[in-house]
């Protein structure tokens, strides 16, 4: 897991732009990616399914606890 600077979490804050990509079913291949909202609390990014559990990115990403992140350029 990769550890963002405060700058970093910032820009992502301020972006408004995050996007999560679960793998597919072969583990290799990333999933289309699903923009999502996420907040900013302290030094801690959170994000949080429309759907709550039932969404399938949230289902791949616990299963899989593996992707890909693209938020505001990085």
């Amino acid at each position: 897991m990769s550890t963002w600077s405060k700058d970093e979490l910032r820009q992502i804050a301020e972006a408004d732009d995050l996007h999560i990509s679960p793998f597919r079913e072969d583990g290799m291949t990333y999933g289309t990616p699903t923009w999502i909202w996420s907040v900013m609390i302290g030094d801690g990014l959170y994000v949080r399914a429309y759907n709550g559990r039932n969404s399938r990115w949230y289902q791949a990403a616990v299963q899989q606890k593996a992707g890909r992140i693209t938020v505001a350029g990085m």
